[in-house]
């Protein structure tokens, strides 16, 4: 993986869009996901319409920095909701790090430029006892007269890995590894290149393999282990919920936050957390603090 500079020449001197451009490509090499990109790149098209077209690189100041963000949030004419804001300012920093990372620019003029964070509000998680009664009432469709492993198989395999549901809608079956009865493995891949950080492997629960058996059996899945659409699986979840009498919303992401709620409590090491999740380390700050105050440590 590149870390060293495109191979357009960069100097002090250089004006914003091109640069922009290079970053563009490093991102691109860095296998940052198109949106990402786009975000990033974006931002900073902003600022260089911002700037006087002529202004080079090395000669951008803090205080330069500090009144594009009080005029994208007062003097625009457009709205920049907070959430909008904390990213450009991210945008913003990541770029001027890296220049100043690779010596173009002696002084990063974005290190002091504050950082507004902005969190969304804590999901909802399961609590060891609602877990416990959705475990219980997914296992009585199991073991129900006309046995069903279908509803026990999803539901422990989310609250074990927390894959996301798009990463369970393409699962198939060489994403399972079985070779050893005692350690069980789940693949999770990603056709795109560009996701290729987010591919991570999963130690599964031993028990969860007998109830994945018993559902191969029953449904016989050709390709996709969980051939339905997504709304029909979320249903699933729903009746789930429903049966154990919860109150909450079962979904696909209570199930992730739960699982990563149980790895952060059990005290897995945080960057593995973080690995297992898919997540880079951007997108961690945020999650990471929000596990805390789950966890009741803030």
């Amino acid at each position: 993986m590149s870390t060293t500079l495109p191979a357009v020449h960069i100097t002090p001197q250089s004006v914003l869009l091109p640069v922009i451009r290079s970053w563009e490509i490093y991102l691109q090499d860095q296998g940052r996901s198109p949106y990402t990109i786009k975000s990033f790149s974006g931002d900073l098209q902003l600022l260089a319409r911002y700037l006087p077209p002529d202004r080079a690189i090395g000669a951008i100041t803090t205080e330069d920095l500090n009144h594009f963000l009080q005029w994208l949030q007062s003097g625009r004419g457009v709205p920049c909701s907070p959430k909008s804001l904390a990213r450009r300012i991210t945008s913003i920093k990541s770029f001027f790090r890296w220049l100043h990372k690779h010596g173009v620019v002696l002084v990063d003029p974005a290190e002091k430029v504050l950082q507004h964070s902005v969190l969304s509000p804590l999901p909802e998680v399961l609590t060891p006892e609602e877990e416990k009664s959705v475990l219980e009432a997914a296992t009585a469709y199991r073991t129900a007269r006309k046995p069903d492993a279908r509803p026990y198989t999803l539901l422990a395999l989310l609250l074990a890995t927390g894959i996301k549901k798009s990463e369970c809608l393409t699962l198939t079956a060489n994403h399972i590894d079985l070779e050893t009865p005692s350690a069980p493995i789940l693949f999770v891949r990603y056709p795109n290149p560009q996701n290729r950080y987010k591919e991570r492997k999963i130690e599964l629960p031993p028990e969860w393999v007998e109830s994945y058996r018993e559902y191969q059996v029953q449904y016989q899945p050709a390709d996709r282990i969980f051939p339905w659409s997504p709304r029909r699986l979320e249903y699933l979840l729903e009746e789930i919920g429903n049966k154990a009498g919860l109150t909450k919303h079962l979904s696909f992401a209570m199930c992730r936050w739960t699982c990563a709620l149980n790895d952060w409590k059990r005290g897995m090491e945080r960057d593995a957390i973080r690995q297992k999740l898919g997540l880079s380390k951007i997108q961690w700050r945020e999650i990471s603090l929000k596990l805390r105050q789950l966890a009741g440590e803030l």
